[in-house]
């Protein structure tokens, strides 16, 4: 299983705080998949640059429609009125794609003194940091990758959010929420509402947070792989079942989603076996919270490695016979999910 680097979380507080000290730069590149803090971090170096009375001198804004390198440079070249500085909002551009980057570096790198130009990307560009143009933002403006929050601070978000709604929630109460609904704040925020007005008691538990909150299809698998793992045959096949019932989920993507599942148990059994630890498992499988490599090792224990590495391959000639043959997709995956509770295996005594 491919390693990545540990990334580095983004502080919001840390952040916003240098911001204030160091005073608006003149170059901003903000990406990741947090679009809620990227906004607010925006937000604050907005306040810095401009007042509420500029005007259309002192803060242009552009988007994926009318960007172009003229429009650009008659942005930065507007001179403030009613504002010390002037802001240029460049939001949604694929940076990755970008005609005429040579071009592009020279202007960005002859930004006057009084202005900031800010690139606000979408939460699902990541820059390719091979071309020259991503290169350039390391010597002539400054790059805030905006990443998902770790365990406590999320979770100490979510108890604010919901305190804001007159509710307390219990800590493995939010945890799960995270495992159901996935770790980004904007996604994150609807289902808080929606919880807190379900929730008949002051404080929120996890029944609350499985009745009503939105379920991911990774948590749906995970749950799935629980129940495969504790002898839950009909349980798994219920879920699998709810998975194909939503019209968005398509059975190639399901049985993409298994086989990742099936990977990260196969290398926390390894680990199990190997005495190698949480902190190994968590960095092999790209787990970014303590409680999931908790509940995946728990899963991995009742798997024997060669049913593990059955269900890989299972997964895997599911993949190929969905892509070749004339077999309903969704039955050849409630046939692969039959297999695997079954226990097929491919070591004899594994």
């Amino acid at each position: 299983m491919a390693k990545k680097k540990n990334e580095v979380k983004f502080s919001f507080k840390d952040s916003v705080r240098a911001l204030k000290q160091d005073g608006p730069q003149r170059l901003y590149l903000i990406w990741g998949p947090e679009d809620y803090l990227a906004e607010l971090y925006y937000a604050e170096i907005k306040k810095l640059c401009i007042t509420d009375e500029a005007d259309d001198f002192s803060y242009r804004k552009l988007n994926e429609r009318d960007f172009s390198l003229l429009s650009l440079s008659e942005a930065i070249d507007s001179v403030p009125f009613l504002s010390e500085r002037s802001l240029v909002e460049v939001k949604g551009i694929d940076l990755n794609t970008v005609p005429q980057s040579e071009e592009l570096i020279k202007l960005l790198g002859d930004i006057p003194e009084y202005c900031t130009v800010v690139f606000l990307c979408d939460s699902e560009f990541t820059p390719d940091k091979r071309l020259k143009l991503f290169k350039s933002f390391d010597k002539i403006g400054v790059e805030v990758h905006v990443t998902a929050q770790s365990n406590g601070d999320l979770i100490n978000w979510i108890v604010r959010r919901f305190a804001a709604l007159d509710k307390a929630i219990e800590v493995n109460a939010a945890q799960r929420l995270i495992a159901v609904s996935g770790d980004i704040m904007s996604r994150l925020i609807p289902e808080i509402s929606k919880i807190a007005a379900y929730a008949k008691a002051d404080k929120v538990t996890i029944d609350d947070v499985n009745a009503v909150a939105h379920h991911i299809p990774e948590a749906v698998t995970f749950d799935m792989t629980d129940c495969i793992a504790n002898g839950e045959y009909n349980s798994a096949m219920t879920l699998l079942g709810e998975l194909l019932d939503d019209k968005d989920n398509e059975p190639i993507m399901i049985n993409a989603v298994l086989a990742a599942q099936m990977r990260k148990l196969f290398a926390a059994r390894l680990a199990i076996d190997g005495n190698l630890g949480k902190d190994y498992v968590m960095k092999t499988c790209s787990l970014k919270y303590d409680f999931l490599a908790s509940r995946l090792m728990n899963s991995a224990r009742r798997f024997k490695a060669g049913q593990l590495r059955r269900a890989i391959e299972l997964c895997a000639e599911t993949d190929y016979a969905m892509k070749s043959s004339k077999t309903e997709p969704k039955e050849l995956l409630k046939e692969c999910v039959m297999r695997i509770c079954a226990g097929e295996s491919d070591e004899e005594n594994s």
